[in-house]
């Protein structure tokens, strides 16, 4: 595996749109930004959602990112769906009747905020990772100064997740051809032994290539040329300002018409 790769994940879809050729950490301080703001805001202020589900739509337009794309990843909150529409019917307090079901108010407007928020929260996050590769993901947020134990820990699992996914497979294919199938519940004893037996390899491999790196003048961070070039400039952080600007301003809008 080259160490050096581009590393785009599974969520990532390669494009030239003025979305994607944002640096990252614009776009990671834009998409806190506009959670915290849509966070904020009133559940009872419907129309607020509205307006950042439009600013989704226009950031997805320009990022060429397909509805049908963003909906079926967006499935991976469908447990918190599930409770949400539980809500309507366990909640207390002032009920209403509606289609022959008599339902709470209150859960009522907790299934919305729930529903409204979480799908929001959920579509930025994936339009972020659609126009973001990890590494970039990773480089965006040590511009940011986030501490570095966490961002080299982050680039090394980065680099060598492959080698150990491989592993794993090795070792699955041992197993099976010795006769194991991990289909059997009392099999499990082997599999853990397996995991152990991989995390050890891990563990082993990690401080050999951190003493390798230690020969060779590492002193905890990576080099300044890692980084690369392509820093945020003022004209792409007032151009990335737009959207998590209007959702502040909506959200502030919605608070003070309480």
């Amino acid at each position: 595996m080259a160490v050096g790769a581009g590393h785009a994940h599974v969520l990532y879809r390669e494009s030239s749109s003025p979305v994607h050729r944002l640096p990252p950490e614009v776009k990671i301080v834009a998409m806190v930004v506009f959670t915290v703001a849509v966070v904020a805001t009133p559940r009872e202020a419907f129309w607020a959602f509205g307006g950042y589900a439009l600013l989704v739509v226009v950031v997805a337009t320009l990022a060429r990112v397909g509805p049908r794309w963003l909906l079926s990843r967006a499935l991976i909150e469908l447990p918190f769906v599930l409770f949400a529409v539980a809500l309507p019917f366990l909640g207390a307090g002032e009920r209403i009747t509606v289609a022959g079901l008599h339902l709470s108010v209150d859960g009522l407007f907790g299934s919305w905020n729930i529903l409204a928020k979480g799908t929001l929260g959920v579509l930025a996050s994936l339009l972020l990772a659609a126009t973001t590769t990890t590494r970039d993901l990773i480089l965006g947020l040590d511009r940011l100064r986030c501490p570095h134990v966490l961002t080299q820990i982050a680039s090394f699992m980065l680099r060598y997740l492959d080698v150990l996914v491989g592993e794993a497979r090795r070792m699955r294919v041992a197993r099976i051809s010795r006769g194991d199938d991990p289909r059997f519940l009392w099999q499990l004893r082997g599999f853990a032994a397996g995991i152990g037996a991989l995390f050890l390899r891990a563990f082993e491999r990690g401080e050999r290539v951190y003493l390798a790196m230690l020969s060779r003048g590492y002193s905890g961070r990576m080099p300044a040329v890692w980084q690369g070039a392509g820093a945020a400039t003022a004209g792409q952080w007032l151009v990335a300002a737009t959207v998590p600007v209007l959702a502040a301003s909506i959200a502030a809008t919605a608070l003070v018409l309480g």
